[in-house]
Formats: C-alpha cells, sequence, structure tokens
C-alpha cells in the first residue's frame, strides 16, 4: 500500500530544506505531483493531502482522468501536460489540459493554437529546452530557443508562462548544477522582456535541492508520490 500522505509530506519537507538552504521563500516553488499510470484513486489522496497540480504524459490516459474527476466535482485541479507530444494528439491536449509543458517546436505551438477551444481561454504554455545536448532528449536546441519564443508570441489562444528542463540523469552535482544554471540563465533573460513569464519547472526527486538552488519555481514529483509506475498505457 502507497502512503501517498506521508510520501508527499516528505517531499515537501524535503522542498522546505533546499529552499532554506538556497535563501528562498517555501512558497516560491510548486510541487507537481506526476500523475501518469496511476489509478485516480491515488490522485484523489493526493488531492485530499493539499495538492491541486497533477501531471500526466499519455494522453488518452489522461484525458479519462480529468473529464472522470471533473465530473465527480474536482474542478479546481489544475491538469499538466508533460510527456511527448505527437501531432494527432494536439487537440485532445490543448482543450483538456490547463498547461503543457513539453513544446518544443513550431509545427506543436501551430496546432495547439489552432485547436484550442477559444471559450477556454488561452492555452498557458512551457518551452521545453534540452539542456543537457543529448540526442534522445527531447527540447529544443539553447541557439533555436530564439525563433521559439518569437513564434509562440505571434499566436493566438497560446500564453508563454516559461521554461522547462530536464538535467542529464548523473551523480554528477556539478554537471546538474551547470545545466540548470543555463537553463535559469535564460528564462532571467526572457523574463525581463515578457509578461507572466514567471514559471521556471525544473528539478525530480534526486535532484531537487540542486533545481531549487538554482531557481526552479516548480519540481516534478512521481514515484516518490505515488510508488512505481505501472506501464499499461502508450498513448
Amino acid at each position: 500500500m502507497n502512503h501517498i500522505n506521508d510520501n508527499i509530506s516528505h517531499i515537501l519537507d524535503m522542498m522546505k530544506l533546499a529552499c532554506h538552504n538556497a535563501n528562498r521563500n517555501d512558497n516560491d516553488v510548486l510541487l507537481l505531483c506526476v500523475s501518469k499510470t496511476k489509478p485516480i484513486a491515488d490522485i484523489i489522496e493526493a488531492y485530499n493531502s493539499g495538492q491541486r497540480h497533477f501531471g500526466e504524459s499519455y494522453v488518452n490516459e489522461a484525458v479519462d482522468k480529468v473529464n472522470t474527476l471533473k465530473q465527480q466535482g474536482y474542478n479546481d485541479i489544475v491538469w499538466h501536460f508533460i510527456g511527448p507530444i505527437q501531432s494527432n494528439k494536439t487537440k485532445l491536449i490543448a482543450n483538456n489540459f490547463d498547461i503543457v509543458e513539453s513544446v518544443d517546436r513550431p509545427k506543436i505551438l501551430k496546432r495547439l493554437s489552432e485547436q484550442r477551444d477559444p471559450s477556454l481561454g488561452s492555452l498557458d504554455v512551457l518551452l521545453q529546452v534540452n539542456i543537457s545536448n543529448e540526442e534522445q532528449k527531447s527540447g529544443v536546441a539553447v541557439n533555436g530557443l530564439d525563433d521559439l519564443i518569437a513564434y509562440a508570441q505571434s499566436l493566438d489562444n497560446i500564453k508563454l508562462r516559461g521554461l522547462m528542463g530536464i538535467a542529464e540523469d548523473t551523480l554528477d552535482k556539478v554537471v546538474i548544477k551547470e545545466q540548470f544554471m543555463l537553463l535559469k540563465s535564460l528564462f532571467d533573460k526572457y523574463k525581463l522582456k515578457l509578461d507572466n513569464f514567471n514559471i521556471l519547472s525544473m528539478g525530480m526527486t534526486h535532484d531537487l535541492a540542486q533545481a531549487i538552488e538554482c531557481g526552479s519555481t516548480q519540481i516534478r514529483i512521481g514515484t516518490a508520490i505515488f510508488g512505481p509506475r505501472l506501464y499499461h498505457k502508450t498513448v
């Protein structure tokens, strides 16, 4: 049995300690509960522990959860899409999520803009940057970020809110910190120029402290809250 409430308390304590060590306010960093592959009962347990932000990666599974929970009256959940985006899934993503964190190319931006129901208001978007420069990782290259931001600003139904990045999976804290500081420098650059550009999504369980030290405003945590993922959904 997963003790989700206890796990959340433990993660929040870790975040508070990291904020204290970095001379930051606890309230400056949001916990995003990554609930992909997890059942609705687990989401409700995390909700009852005070959490309102949930991240999903598999579109069909996520849409079922979103609709079911809304029907049950959970209308104040903020749904984040954090996985790779397939072109044939953009309409579902555009109209069932509040924020999309994994946008990394113009084609996807264009489709999200065109397919978002205007009655829902603008779709919040983060641009994913490949800060580790690994070929297997999603994300726009650092030298392509200027053009992608300019394109995002030209579109309707899109509100550019910040950046997301994933550091290299390594035990070398120096490497992780360098990559997070690169993303923070990019974030600071654009924050001076853009309205409502205030979300820097970086850091997971293993690099939480470094991410907060480097200025993250949102930490993404899945397994440490909900337990091992069950990979029965692939789309």
